[in-house]
């Protein structure tokens, strides 16, 4: 049988509901690989989602789908009627993270981060200030003119984020943007980008291997299943922000809510079923 031809990113005309409805999406690659299947979730305005799973599960491939750069092979993405999302990889209200910063090393902290509006056609005086508020909410207002060879490498992911939210994104998707970092690097990132997050009130998705991260950051979390990729649980994680590193790291609540997922985690990795 011939795979189903993938439905456009449609817009609704209903009342206000989830920032993006995603339907039954399934990925087969041209080499046969069933990448996901069937995978269905709801994402809302300032929602903050992490995708957590093994190797090969398809965190990576659905955002590829969320952000365009790869068509669905079957299934639908609905976007809130507001948008225009899902149009084009440069669309401004989307903005992607990388594990790698990718930086342009010719070019300063400032150039770096002004690339997506100099390639929207924003003249460099016209972004200069937006851009110097990008830079400054990630704490790099002083390294504006220096390039990237002279950083560290917490310090050009940094740059990396500043580079998202230049274009004021709506849904911001980052794929493991800390996972070559120290700890401690990853930790003081994932502080400021809740800071961030809960300032601007953009919408979050975030790919992670680590429980840790994924409990300390998220609204919910999104247990996917290798082979094929798909969603298993949805876990939630109804705990207030700001979510303070020395207070909640160490609480009880915190360690039970990393014992569920970890639960949830080794079961789907020996195909066992949990219900609770």
């Amino acid at each position: 049988m011939a795979a189903a031809t993938p439905a456009p990113l449609a817009a609704t005309t209903a009342e206000p509901g989830p920032l993006v409805k995603i339907e039954r999406v399934s990925k087969r690659f041209p080499n046969g690989t069933l990448a996901l299947q069937d995978m269905s979730l709801e994402i809302g305005e300032h929602d903050f989602i992490s995708f957590l799973g093994p190797s090969g599960c398809g965190k990576s491939t659905a955002l590829r789908l969320l952000a365009g750069l790869s068509p669905a092979t079957s299934g639908k993405l609905t976007w809130a009627a507001h948008r225009t999302l899902g149009a084009s990889r440069t669309d401004r209200e989307l903005a992607f993270v990388f594990q790698e910063p990718t930086l342009m090393p010719w070019a300063t902290v400032f150039d770096n981060v002004y690339l997506p509006l100099r390639l929207s056609g924003t003249t460099r005086s016209q972004a200069d200030e937006t851009v110097r508020d990008a830079l400054a909410m990630v704490g790099l207002t002083r390294f504006a003119g220096v390039y990237p060879r002279e950083l560290s490498g917490g310090m050009k992911m940094r740059v990396s984020i500043a580079r998202a939210l230049v274009t004021q994104p709506r849904l911001m998707l980052m794929d493991e943007p800390f996972a070559a970092l120290d700890e401690m690097t990853r930790s003081k990132l994932n502080n400021d980008l809740l800071a961030i997050w809960k300032e601007h009130r953009f919408t979050v998705i975030f790919v992670t291997h680590s429980v840790y991260e994924s409990v300390y950051l998220s609204k919910r979390i999104v247990v996917m299943a290798p082979r094929p990729g798909r969603v298993v649980r949805e876990l939630r994680i109804d705990e207030p922000y700001p979510r303070n590193a020395g207070d909640f790291h160490v609480s009880s609540r915190y360690n039970e809510h990393v014992k569920v997922v970890q639960r949830v985690l080794h079961a789907t990795m020996a195909g066992i079923d949990v219900d609770h």
